[in-house]
């Protein structure tokens, strides 16, 4: 008997028969002898019209009022989903963030997991029960309901397999689990059996929207094998029929690259001419960082006589002309000649531990994209993942590119 979270996302839950055709997975696993405890978000659609109203009584709203909306979309649907496991002859009830409870700081709208209290859940499982718990909910050490942000049921869900040390948290979404890149754009996409926390971890910040990126951090930091399906495929004959993630050490043979991600929401940021002298690059990205505007790639390229420097760097393209506006006063204060910005670039990543042991990636990449004339304006590096800068018309070509010379494509 294993003890597993399912999570299921708005999609799975868009309307009464999904929550009923979810209830059934639910009272599948529950048949195989395990414990069950489920997780779900808002129905589709539900959170995005909550946080319209909100928009709608008061533009510049209170967001612990705002949270206190928004929040009521998970409780329509745990109740829901109690009633039709009810209906399958499976005992249950609904819990909202609150009365877990689970318990976060007060950042209202990106609310973070400080403790969660499973002692109710604990019972329930071992009466053979149930719970069924509200997603991307919490509540403050006063009392005020508080919200995880986008995703954030993906993070209540892991919250909940680390409490309950849950033999796997099981996330039921649209997809049938994670690809090597995205099949909309490459057709010889193929999907991974297991991938890494850190890959997934680097999938997801770059572009991947599989997963909210908290729940993977969560996931690693507290070792939850997490495995993402479909709700709408059924797969006979496998324990695991979507992407597991797990330990590094759990992957016998590790690809080069186990993926190829890009993201559209870059936009490149140029200060011409910028004088070179100490305490120039705090004060550029100071205000950017007071304002939180969000840098991400930083490319420096000094003159030859050191007097001066062409500082490029990304923020997201909803930053840009906040950003520009903050650093147009720093123009003549910084010695800058001029700033250049450009929102048509898009950055893509190949990402794989394998990276550790095996020189040559980095060339490979430049080449194969060269021979494709394709242009590389920015680069970024880590451990595992190496992230470039190009024209966003190029986007199709370089992944479809970029998958084939790293031996990615489906046979």
């Amino acid at each position: 008997m294993a003890r597993i979270v399912q999570k299921f996302g708005g999609t799975s839950v868009a309307t009464i028969e999904r929550i009923k055709a979810a209830a059934l997975k639910v009272k599948r696993e529950r048949e195989r002898g395990h414990q069950l405890t489920v997780a779900v978000s808002a129905m589709s659609g539900a959170t995005d019209k909550l946080v319209e109203l909100t928009r709608q009584a008061s533009p510049l709203h209170d967001a612990r009022e705002s949270d206190v909306v928004i929040a009521s979309g998970e409780q329509v649907t745990v109740g829901l989903m109690a009633l039709c496991l009810q209906e399958l002859g499976i005992p249950s009830r609904s819990f909202c963030g609150w009365q877990v409870p689970i318990r976060t700081n007060a950042a209202h709208g990106q609310a973070r997991i400080e403790e969660l209290v499973p002692d109710e859940l604990e019972r329930m499982l071992a009466r053979g029960e149930v719970p069924v718990v509200a997603g991307f909910q919490g509540v403050t050490a006063d009392g005020r309901i508080t919200t995880l942000g986008r995703g954030g049921s993906d993070t209540t869900a892991v919250a909940l397999a680390a409490a309950l040390k849950a033999e796997r948290c099981d996330i039921y979404t649209d997809v049938d689990g994670v690809y090597t890149s995205d099949p909309r754009i490459v057709t010889r996409a193929r999907k991974l059996t297991r991938i890494t926390f850190e890959e997934m971890l680097e999938m997801a910040s770059l572009g991947a929207k599989v997963l909210q990126t908290r729940s993977v951090e969560l996931a690693m930091n507290h070792r939850v094998r997490v495995q993402v399906l479909s709700s709408f495929a059924e797969q006979i004959g496998s324990d695991y029929p979507g992407t597991l993630l797990v330990d590094e050490d759990e992957i016998v043979e590790k690809h080069v690259v186990s993926g190829v991600t890009y993201s559209r929401d870059e936009a490149k940021i140029t200060l011409v001419k910028v004088s070179d002298r100490p305490g120039v690059a705090a004060a550029i990205f100071g205000p950017l960082a007071n304002a939180n505007v969000n840098v991400d790639m930083i490319v420096q390229n000094v003159s030859e006589d050191g007097r001066a420097t062409d500082l490029t760097f990304t923020v997201s393209r909803s930053d840009l002309d906040r950003a520009v506006a903050l650093l147009n006063p720093l123009v003549k204060e910084l010695g800058i000649n001029r700033i250049r910005h450009d929102s048509n670039v898009v950055k893509v990543s190949v990402i794989g531990v394998g990276m550790r042991s095996h020189a040559g990636v980095a060339q490979r990449m430049f080449k194969a994209l060269g021979d494709k004339g394709i242009n590389i304006e920015v680069i970024s590096t880590s451990e595992i993942k190496i992230s470039i800068l190009i024209a966003e018309e190029f986007t199709e070509l370089a992944l479809r590119t970029l998958h084939t010379a790293y031996g990615l494509d489906a046979n």
